[in-house]
C-alpha cells in the first residue's frame, strides 16, 4: 500500500476524513434547521394562544358591558 506524503500507516486516508467531516457538517446543519423550525413553531403556538386569550378577555368585557344595559 502506498501512502500520500504526511499520511501514516493505520490512519484514515484524506478522502475518508473529508467525507466524515462533510457528513458531520451536514448532520449539524440538519439538526440546527430542525431546532429552528421547532422553536419557530413553539413561538407561533405561543402567539396564537396569547391572541386567543386576549380575544376571550375582550369578549368577556363586551358581554359584561352588554349586561349592564
Amino acid at each position: 500500500m502506498v501512502f500520500a506524503p504526511g499520511e501514516k500507516p493505520g490512519s484514515e486516508p484524506e478522502e475518508a476524513k473529508l467525507q466524515n467531516a462533510s457528513k458531520q457538517i451536514v448532520q449539524n446543519a440538519i439538526l440546527r434547521a430542525v431546532q429552528q423550525v421547532s422553536q419557530e413553531s413553539q413561538q407561533k403556538e405561543e402567539r396564537t394562544t396569547t391572541s386567543r386569550s386576549r380575544l376571550q378577555l375582550g369578549m368577556g368585557k363586551l358581554t359584561k358591558k352588554h349586561e349592564k344595559k
